[in-house]
């Protein structure tokens, strides 16, 4: 006799949590996430199916398998996650549950998500992020992402969270964690509203002083190099 396991049909898509870095493609036109252990070299969008890391032809979540998206029910222990120091530039991710899925006492494994809100923590100097820098590693084709304020910003492959929410696409909410969240939301909505041009202008105005830093070396070495 096989073991079948109980059929769930819930009204509304279960809600998750889990946490993943963003990452931006190599050519900056997409954006999208990479898990943190090991499903960490399929990176994934918004709204993407699962695929076996094994490359077995079977569809996830296969009972006798480990493949397909995982996710826990609470937001606490998602959060806790990013505690330890390999985790720390990771993000969180709200997902709804879609597709079939195996129920585990703590989380899901399941076949298909959408992710709806991101939230980036603090920038490694302790400043709520504005931005999503290069974090100087990544994917094949993948530039994986930190959140980093404007300062910490400065002179790397970035864009800003409202710019990041944008690439991803599907109505991807992005909130940057701070002291005051409600304040730091960022959306993908029809307008930016404050917060989004406060963002953008701090991410801009922190490549304005990189340039000018630059062309003010320039000019030093220009006119070291004159003789009267």
């Amino acid at each position: 006799m096989r073991l079948r396991l109980p059929a769930e049909r819930p009204m509304e898509p279960p809600t998750g949590y889990k946490i993943a870095h963003p990452v931006l493609s190599q050519d900056g036109s997409r954006a999208g996430f990479t898990g943190v252990s090991l499903g960490g070299a399929l990176p994934y969008g918004v709204l993407d199916d699962a695929s076996c890391v094994y490359g077995l032809r079977h569809r996830p979540p296969a009972r006798r398998c480990d493949c397909g998206f995982h996710c826990v029910h609470d937001r606490a222990v998602a959060e806790a996650l990013l505690c330890t120091a390999e985790h720390r530039a990771a993000a969180l991710l709200e997902v709804s549950v879609l597709g079939a899925y195996i129920r585990f006492e703590r989380g899901y494994r399941y076949a298909r998500q959408r992710v709806r809100t991101v939230t980036a923590g603090p920038c490694g100097c302790g400043t709520a992020a504005v931005a999503l820098a290069d974090a100087g590693w990544g994917r094949p084709g993948w530039r994986v992402l930190a959140p980093r304020c404007g300062g910490c910003a400065r002179g790397r492959t970035a864009v800003s969270l409202a710019g990041f929410a944008r690439l991803a696409g599907q109505g991807l909410r992005v909130l940057a964690g701070s002291a005051s969240p409600g304040l730091a939301e960022l959306s993908t909505a029809d307008g930016l509203g404050v917060p989004e041009l406060v963002a953008e202008a701090a991410l801009l105005q922190a490549r304005l002083d990189w340039f000018q830093s630059q062309l003010a070396r320039l000019g030093e070495r220009g006119t070291g190099g004159e003789h009267g």
